[in-house]
């Protein structure tokens, strides 16, 4: 089969198109055939090692996975002689963080992992896109533990994070200022938040409002510029660590700081209730992946160059032939 290898960490050339043996599914494996992926800010970091505090996870010197792509969608071709929730022919869709795999023809994946049916009426292109950005955005969410009725602001809204956010939160019927700049203020506002602030007309913390929760799903923020907007006893989250890495340190003083603003970081969590959860407001219409770009497999360098701009709207789908 073809898959796009990296052996080394690095820059978007160490990954080339390759023929690799065809996996075979252990008993309570899914072999898939997979029709769709995604590239995004996970895989660029596992590709390039960064930040290198990754490589305790992803191997030191080298990656001990040479096959990126922790999105999928296809169908599943095999399955192993205990598998019982899934048949042959089934349209699947899944998150493979810890073994990749989807920038290939073909994947394994166990039964029980972040893996579900693609509800009826969803693409393969739209279901690869629905886990990265979403499981971020909901692993905020819960963080913070936000409900109904509470005011929350989203940091670019344009992103993969950031409209996943957006969506996931007016879903639960909570009142979202979503921030972006101007060329895709029509967009945002197709996602259905309450307020768009187009930070290119001005300084998106100037506009008289306080939050419950600050989400910056963009990292290009930091809790003392925000700080302002929130409410006593609100949460800043980030996507990324935050200056000099500051956000794992004050997240561990929150518990010391109930009633007072505060940082949360909460490390995402990715199974099957996460899986179904976004499957079902998928299905229901309520959270629609935004798709800015398509790249077929032969051009996934193209396709990580064009992630690592810090441009894209959404996500960047691959087509797997």
């Amino acid at each position: 089969m073809q898959a796009a290898v990296r052996t080394h960490y690095g820059p978007p050339e160490v990954v080339t198109l390759t023929e690799v043996p065809r996996p075979a599914p252990a008993h309570d494996e899914l072999l898939v055939r997979v029709r769709a992926s995604s590239v995004n800010r996970t895989d660029c970091g596992y590709r390039s090692g960064s930040p290198i505090v990754l490589r305790v996870f992803t191997g030191l010197r080298s990656p001990r996975v040479t096959i990126l792509g922790c999105e999928f969608a296809g169908e599943v071709e095999a399955i192993g002689a205990d598998v019982t929730r899934f048949e042959v022919g089934d349209r699947v869709f899944g998150y493979v963080e810890g073994k990749p795999g989807g920038h290939a023809q073909y994947l394994t994946v166990p039964q029980d992992a972040s893996v579900a049916t693609i509800p009826d009426g969803v693409t393969f292109e739209a279901a690869a896109v629905a886990t990265e950005g979403a499981h971020y955005a909901l692993s905020f969410i819960r963080g913070a533990k936000i409900h109904a009725g509470q005011d929350v602001l989203v940091y670019g809204a344009t992103g993969a994070i950031g409209s996943a956010a957006v969506q996931l939160l007016k879903a639960m019927d909570v009142r979202v200022t979503a921030v972006c700049a101007t060329p895709h203020v029509a967009l945002v506002e197709g996602l259905g938040p309450d307020r768009v602030i187009d930070y290119t007309a001005g300084d998106f913390r100037r506009h008289g409002q306080t939050y419950d929760v600050v989400i910056d799903a963009v990292g290009k923020s930091s809790f003392g510029a925000c700080k302002p907007l929130l409410k006593r006893g609100g949460i800043y989250l980030s996507s990324e660590l935050g200056p000099r890495g500051q956000n794992i340190p004050l997240s561990m003083a929150s518990p010391l700081m109930r009633g007072r603003k505060r940082v949360v970081f909460p490390f995402p969590k990715h199974d099957q209730a996460m899986i179904e959860y976004l499957r079902g407001l998928v299905a229901s219409g309520q959270f629609k992946p935004v798709i800015d770009r398509h790249y077929p497999l032969e051009e996934i360098v193209e396709a990580y160059r064009y992630v690592e701009t810090g441009q894209k709207v959404g996500n960047v789908v691959i087509e797997v032939l």
